[in-house]
C-alpha cells in the first residue's frame, strides 16, 4: 500500500531532522576541519586519504600529465605535499574533458514527477546508475506503490541555444526492481524501456558507481546536478566544499534547494560520491527550525523559508554495501549486477564454484567476498588436517592440474591455518569481485604453514631477549639485542639499508645524532625514521627484520622452514604461488627446489623486502634474478609499507615483471588481505585460474 502524500512529507522532514542531529553531533570534527582550513590547510584530511585520492585523480584522468609534471617536479616536496598538490591542481586545472564529461553526467539526471488528483507535480530528482536502474531518495520514492504513481523526465533542461530541450518522458517499473532503505534514504528502481525496447541507460547513459576509496577528501569541491523545486535542470558547480565525512554520510556546503532530493553529488572527475538527500536546517536552543529571518519556522512557511546551514549526502559506498547484503532472487540480482564491477555487485559474470552451505556473504569495502562464517571451522576441515599443520587443497580444484599455494610471512605462530587461509581467500575474493572474475573457495587453496616451526627455532636461539614483549623493553632496546645475536652481524645492516632507502639523511648533524651513546642510540634513529614514514610501528619493523635476518643467516632455520613448506605442496601440475612478507623470501628460495613436475606459471610477491640488497644478496640464488622457470611475476607493494622498502624492484636483473603500487587502508599497509583485494593483483591470479592467459 502506498504512503500518503502527508506521510511522504513527513519522511522528508524526518530526513532533515536526522541530518540536523548528525550535523550537531559532528560539530567538534567540523570545527577542527574549519580551523585547519582557516589556517591555510587546503585539504585537512589524513595523509593516507590524500595519497589514495591523488592516485585516483591521476588514474582517472583528472589532470593532464603535463600539468602534473610541471607542478609536482617544479620544486622539491615530500610525498604528502605532492599528494596535496595533485588534489589542489584537480580543483584548479581541469582537462578540457571536464566539460564534456559533465554534459555526459548531466544527461543521466532526470526529474521525478508525481501524478496526483489529475495533476502532475514535480517531486524530486533521480539519476541512472545502470542501463535499467535509477537511484533517488527513499523519501522521494518510499515504496513500490508510490513509485507507480510517478514518472521521470529526461532532458528537462535548457539547451546551449537557450531554448527548452525536447523532454523525454519514461515510466518507472518498480515491479521489475525496487529496493529502498529509510536510514540511508535511498531508493533504487527500474525504469521501463523506451518504445523501441532500448534500456533508458543506453539512451541517456548511466553513472558507474564504485565502492573503492579515494573519490573525495575533506576540503575538496563537489558538483551537484538536479531539479531544485522541480525547475528545469540546474547545476551547483564547484563553489562548495566537503566539511565532514561520517561513516555513512558526508556534509558539504552547496547551494541546493529541496527539489534536489535524489541528485547525484559528483567529484571533479564526475564520479558519484554521494546521493544528496537533505539540507541541514539551522535550529535554536530549543531545537526548533529557524527561518532565514531568524524566527521559528512553521510547516506553512515552506522549505524555501528555512535557514539551511549545510547539506548532507549519503555515501555511495554505504549504499553499495547495503545492496550487496540484500537477499534477492536471481532475476533481481542480475539487474543489480548491471551496476558493473566497480560497484562490487557484479556477480553476473561469475562462473566459479558456488558458495558452500557453511559460507555467508560478507559486505566489505572492496566489494562482496565469499567467506566462511567468522570463527567457524567446517567438519570437513577439522577431520582433514591437524590444527597446526599445513592445509592441502582439494584435488579437483581448478581442473585438478592448476594449484594455488598461499605462502605466509612471520608472526603467525598463534594462529590457526584454517583461519589464515580463509582470510587470504576473503581478501582475494574482494579483488576478484572488482576484477569481474570468479571467486574462489578457501578449500581449493594450498596453505603450507611454517609459523610455529619458525617461532620455535627463533625462540630457541635467543639467549638475552627470550620471549620479549613491548611491555618489557623498547623497540630500540630489542633491536640492540637482535643485532648482538645476529649470526652474521647483518641485522644492523638490514635496518640501516631499509632506513636509507626510505630517505634517511646520511650526512650532516641529523645523520650522526645518537652515535656515541651506544648501539641502542644508533638503532633508535633508523627505527624511528622507518616508522615515521610508514604505516608500521617500530616494534613490528624491528622484529620483522630479526626474523628475515635469522632465516637468511642460519642455514638450519632456512632448511627447516623450506622442509616445512614442502611437506604441504603439490608435486605436479601448474603452480600459482602467492607469497607475502617473509614468505616472498622463502618463496624465492622454494622456487629453486620445486619438483620437476611442478610448473610455476605465476608468482605473486606482496609486501616484499626483496628489493633490499641485504635480502636478495643472501637468497639461495644470489642477488636480483629472474625466479627459475616462472612464466609471469606480479610484485605488489604499498608505499606506506615499511616491509616493502626497496620496491619497486628496479634492478634490471630481476627481469620482466609487473610492478603494481597500491594504496592499502590506514593501519593496514602490510596486511595480505588488503594487498589481494586490489583488482590488479587479484585479476592476475583469477585470469590464470580461469584459463585466460
Amino acid at each position: 500500500m502506498s504512503v500518503t502524500g502527508r506521510s511522504n512529507e513527513e519522511l522528508h522532514e524526518q530526513a532533515a531532522a536526522e541530518a540536523a542531529r548528525r550535523y550537531e553531533d559532528s560539530a567538534a570534527e567540523r570545527e577542527r576541519v574549519e580551523d585547519r582550513l582557516a589556517a591555510g590547510v587546503r585539504f585537512p584530511d589524513d595523509p593516507d586519504a590524500l595519497a589514495v585520492r591523488a592516485d585516483r585523480i591521476l588514474d582517472r584522468g583528472g589532470l593532464s600529465p603535463s600539468a602534473v609534471v610541471a607542478s609536482i617536479h617544479g620544486e622539491a616536496m615530500d610525498l604528502p605535499d605532492a599528494n596535496e598538490r595533485i588534489i589542489n591542481l584537480s580543483n584548479e586545472l581541469q582537462a578540457w574533458s571536464f566539460l564534456p564529461r559533465g554534459v555526459r553526467a548531466g544527461a543521466t539526471v532526470a526529474r521525478i514527477t508525481l501524478r496526483r488528483d489529475g495533476r502532475e507535480l514535480p517531486h524530486g530528482t533521480g539519476f541512472m546508475v545502470s542501463p535499467r536502474l535509477m537511484m533517488t531518495n527513499h523519501h522521494v520514492l518510499p515504496d513500490e506503490g508510490f513509485a507507480r504513481d510517478c514518472f521521470v523526465e529526461f532532458n528537462a533542461q535548457i539547451t546551449a541555444d537557450n531554448v527548452p530541450d525536447t523532454v523525454v518522458r519514461m515510466e518507472l517499473d518498480p515491479g521489475t526492481f525496487f529496493a529502498a532503505d529509510r536510514r540511508l534514504d535511498f531508493a533504487l528502481v527500474a525504469v521501463a524501456p523506451t518504445p523501441d525496447g532500448r534500456p533508458p541507460g543506453e539512451v541517456f547513459g548511466w553513472n558507474r558507481l564504485s565502492v573503492q576509496l579515494g573519490k573525495l577528501v575533506l576540503g575538496e569541491k563537489v558538483n551537484i546536478i538536479g531539479h531544485p523545486e522541480g525547475r528545469l535542470k540546474e547545476i551547483a558547480l564547484r563553489d562548495n566544499a566537503v566539511l565532514v565525512r561520517l561513516d555513512d554520510f558526508v556534509h558539504y556546503t552547496t547551494d541546493t534547494e529541496p527539489g534536489n532530493s535524489g541528485s547525484p553529488v559528483f567529484n571533479d572527475q564526475w564520479e558519484v560520491v554521494a546521493l544528496h538527500h537533505s539540507g541541514v536546517p539551522k535550529k535554536d536552543d530549543q531545537g526548533r527550525l529557524l527561518r532565514k529571518d531568524g524566527r521559528p519556522w512553521n510547516p506553512g512557511d515552506g522549505d524555501d523559508a528555512i535557514d539551511w546551514v549545510a547539506n548532507e549526502g549519503v555515501r555511495i559506498s554505504s549504499i553499495l554495501k547495503h545492496l550487496a547484503g540484500l537477499d534477492l532472487d536471481p532475476g533481481r540480482r542480475t539487474l543489480l549486477a548491471e551496476l558493473g564491477p566497480d560497484s562490487g555487485l557484479d556477480r553476473g559474470t561469475v562462473t566459479g564454484p558456488a558458495l558452500q552451505p557453511e559460507q555467508t556473504t560478507a559486505v566489505v569495502s572492496g566489494g562482496t567476498a565469499p567467506q566462511t562464517t567468522a570463527g567457524a571451522v567446517t567438519a570437513r576441515e577439522a577431520r582433514a588436517v591437524p590444527p597446526k599443520g599445513g592445509l592441502p587443497a582439494r584435488g579437483t580444484a581448478f581442473g585438478g592440474r592448476r594449484h594455488v599455494v598461499f605462502l605466509h610471512g612471520r608472526d603467525q605462530q598463534s594462529k590457526e591455518p584454517v583461519d589464515l587461509r580463509r582470510k587470504w581467500a576473503a581478501g582475494l575474493n574482494r579483488g576478484l569481485t572488482l576484477a569481474a572474475l570468479a571467486p574462489v573457495d578457501p578449500e581449493d587453496m594450498w596453505f603450507p604453514f611454517y609459523g610455529t616451526r619458525l617461532h620455535n627455532l627463533v625462540s630457541g636461539r635467543e639467549s638475552t631477549t627470550g620471549a620479549i614483549g613491548l611491555d618489557q623493553m623498547s623497540a630500540a632496546a630489542a633491536a640492540e639485542a637482535f643485532a648482538a645475536e645476529s649470526p652474521t652481524g647483518s641485522y644492523e645492516q638490514l635496518l640501516y639499508e631499509a632506513a636509507t632507502r626510505a630517505g634517511m639523511p646520511q650526512d650532516g648533524p641529523a645523520a650522526t645524532e645518537g652515535f656515541g651513546a651506544g648501539l641502542v642510540g644508533a638503532l633508535h634513529r633508523p627505527l624511528s625514521w622507518l616508522a615515521a614514514r610508514s604505516d608500521l610501528d617500530e616494534w613490528t619493523i624491528a622484529t620483522f627484520l630479526r626474523d628475515v635476518d635469522l632465516y637468511l643467516a642460519d642455514a638450519a632455520v632456512r632448511q627447516a622452514v623450506l622442509d616445512s613448506v614442502l611437506e604441504t605442496m603439490p608435486t605436479e601440475g601448474e603452480l600459482v604461488l602467492v607469497t607475502h612478507s617473509l614468505g616472498t623470501v622463502v618463496g624465492m628460495d622454494l622456487l629453486t627446489r620445486l619438483p620437476d613436475g611442478l610448473d610455476p606459471v605465476l608468482l605473486v610477491t606482496a609486501g616484499s623486502p626483496l628489493g633490499m640488497d641485504g635480502v636478495n644478496g643472501r637468497l639461495l640464488a644470489r642477488g636480483p634474478h629472474r625466479p627459475p622457470r616462472v612464466r609471469d611475476w606480479v610484485n605488489v607493494w604499498c608505499p606506506t609499507d615499511a616491509v616493502a622498502i626497496g620496491c619497486p624492484l628496479a634492478d634490471e636483473r630481476w627481469g620482466k615483471l609487473t610492478q603494481l603500487a597500491v594504496a592499502n587502508g590506514r593501519d593496514r599497509a602490510h596486511d595480505i588481505d588488503e594487498y589481494l583485494a586490489h583488482p590488479g593483483a587479484a585479476g592476475a591470479i583469477g585470469s590464470v585460474l580461469a584459463g585466460r592467459v
